[in-house]
């Protein structure tokens, strides 16, 4: 049976207030300080993700917990022009929707996120008549969305029972515990961890051998570099692609940008090798605009750097 969706994107919900200058240093005792630009824009890794796999053509849909609020107004419309199935989304009117200062100076940014209903999506709320709907079950910001954290590995459960693969991208623990993550890892198709991340996961400062350790319990691991690009793991061997030279307006949600790239390779059965390339094209193409989405790159412009 043909099924509605690529990929269904279970997360938070939030519009970013992204404010850039090169040597952002704000100080406190009423001091004012003037920023080159402000933008209000998509936020959330989750609905980045989904703008990003839209815009490669993927059909998406999306899940997660707004507040009847302008915020929430905003995300709905601004993902809907991008071509995001919104209809899932739930609407909670005595929670407000979250919300998240960046202050950019380039490479570098802070992060002040007010929860809302960040953290409100449970995983039951994921009816089966959805999944079913959908061929891929994505996950990200699973340390924010601590509602759905308790479920979260009986979904991945049930979704790949129902024939679903599924991914997952942690982002950063504030806690630094990071609990829960190589459970749920045996009921994930792919992971997608930065760095910083997989070091911490595993407690193994060496990135190849982070990877190889990931390797062990997820089925596909692709881990974000940065400038430096990217590495994944293929048959027990290390795969790594080079970044792109680009000049950076700021690198929010380049990594989310990334998990659209490679899971559109992995869903259209790509070697591992071009799924990587792909995603950091993806993740490096983004990072030349402002904001998470306003930069992604369609498939046309991403696969004319993709041998």
């Amino acid at each position: 049976m043909e099924k509605r969706y690529d990929i269904l994107v279970a997360g938070e919900i939030n519009p970013d207030l992204i404010l850039s200058s090169p040597d952002l240093e704000p100080r406190f005792g009423q001091h004012e300080l003037l920023v080159e630009d402000a933008h209000l824009t998509i936020g959330s890794s989750s609905a980045i993700f989904a703008c990003g796999a839209a815009r490669l053509g993927l059909r998406t849909a999306i899940i997660g917990v707004i507040g009847k609020d302008l915020f929430g107004d905003f995300m709905l419309s601004e993902m809907q022009q991008r071509g995001v199935d919104t209809s899932p989304v739930i609407i909670a009117p005595q929670r407000p929707t979250g919300m998240s200062v960046i202050l950019s100076r380039g490479q570098d940014r802070a992060i002040l996120t007010h929860m809302g209903a960040i953290d409100a999506l449970q995983a039951e709320q994921v009816r089966v008549e959805l999944l079913d709907q959908a061929c891929h079950l994505h996950v990200a910001s699973y340390f924010l969305q601590t509602a759905l954290q308790a479920g979260l590995t009986d979904l991945f459960r049930q979704a790949r029972a129902r024939g679903l693969t599924t991914s997952l991208d942690t982002n950063w623990d504030p806690a630094g515990k990071w609990s829960g993550v190589i459970e749920l890892l045996k009921w994930t198709d792919v992971f997608l961890p930065n760095a910083a991340e997989a070091q911490a996961i595993t407690g193994l400062l060496d990135i190849e051998d982070a990877a190889r350790e990931l390797s062990h319990h997820a089925g596909n691991v692709a881990i974000k570099l940065g400038a430096q690009g990217s590495l994944a793991v293929a048959d027990g061997s290390l795969v790594y692609a080079s970044s792109l030279p680009v000049k950076v307006a700021d690198t929010v949600g380049a990594g989310d940008s990334f998990d659209a790239g490679y899971l559109y390779g992995y869903l259209n059965r790509w070697p591992v090798e071009r799924c990587l390339k792909l995603a950091t094209v993806c993740g490096a193409i983004s990072t030349q605009a402002a904001g998470g989405t306003t930069g992604q790159a369609t498939l046309r412009e991403a696969l004319s750097y993709v041998n």
